[in-house]
C-alpha cells in the first residue's frame, strides 16, 4: 500500500542566509509512504489504514523547526515517520524551496530522499 500527500505548503525559517531565518521563505512537500497493511481495503475501517492527517502533522511540525539544510528536514520527516508508523517499510520525503535565493529566476530548489525500513 501507499498513502501519499502532494504539494503541502508551509512558510517556514529554513536556510543558512540570516535572511531565511528572519524572513522565512515558502515550501512545498511531497510525501510518499509505503507500508504493508492492507485491512482497510476489507474492513473499510480507518483504523486499518495509516492515517494521512496524522502523516500531515509529522510533516508540519518538522517544517515548523528551522535547519540550515533541506536534507536535514527531509531526514528528519523520513526518520520520524518511520518510529510513528511501525507498518511503514519506506517512506520518500521531498523538500522544495520556492524562489530560492541564488540571484537567478528558478521555480525552486528541491531534495529528495527516501529512507528504507
Amino acid at each position: 500500500m501507499r498513502i501519499e500527500l502532494k504539494g503541502l505548503r508551509f512558510h517556514a525559517f529554513h536556510g543558512v542566509l540570516p535572511q531565511e531565518r528572519t524572513v522565512g521563505g515558502d515550501y512545498e512537500v511531497d510525501i510518499s509512504v509505503d507500508y504493508a497493511d492492507e485491512r482497510a481495503v476489507e474492513t473499510d475501517n480507518v483504523e486499518d489504514t495509516l492515517n494521512y492527517a496524522e502523516l500531515y502533522d509529522i510533516v508540519k511540525e518538522e517544517m515548523a523547526q528551522p535547519s540550515n539544510l533541506l536534507e536535514h528536514v527531509a531526514g528528519r520527516i523520513g526518520k520520524r515517520t518511520l518510529k510513528t508508523f511501525s507498518s511503514v517499510h519506506s517512506v520518500t520525503v521531498a523538500v522544495t524551496k520556492l524562489n530560492p535565493p541564488i540571484g537567478a529566476e528558478c521555480k525552486g530548489a528541491k531534495v529528495e530522499l527516501r529512507i528504507e525500513n
